[in-house]
């Protein structure tokens, strides 16, 4: 795994750490999941979407980590939106106190990970 991209971004109070990583195989989306768990620990949901294809086959997944709005979905949608195969978005969220209803948790994941995705393209 290599980690092309890390932003912050705050909504409310609520900071978004958005992450994006290159991966050499499917399985390493486990360990990043602890990596975050372990450097966020104050963050309630780590979400993420990760596609990857092994032989012509496109394997892919989300979670949501309870988080409202489907925030892994859009994760998905962003990946597939910017042709993006072997990488992973991770987006952890540290609630700020102000509850953000179901469009605007997923406006923030999907800016947090677009703002992800455009630092690393700009970085290049």
């Amino acid at each position: 795994m290599n980690e092309l991209s890390a932003v912050k971004m705050v909504v409310k109070r609520s900071r978004f750490f958005a992450h994006l990583y290159k991966l050499d195989n499917p399985g390493e989306i486990e360990e990043i999941i602890k990596i975050h768990r372990r450097e966020y620990k104050k963050a309630c949901h780590h979400c993420y979407a990760m596609r990857f294809f092994d032989g012509g086959n496109e394997i892919k997944s989300f979670k949501d980590d309870g988080e409202v709005g489907h925030p892994g979905r859009v994760l998905m949608e962003i990946l597939e939106k910017y042709e993006l195969d072997a990488h992973a978005l991770v987006v952890s969220r540290i609630f700020g106190g102000t509850k953000l209803g179901v469009g605007g948790v997923s406006r923030a994941f999907r800016e947090a990970g677009e703002f992800a995705i455009k630092n690393w393209r700009e970085k290049d």
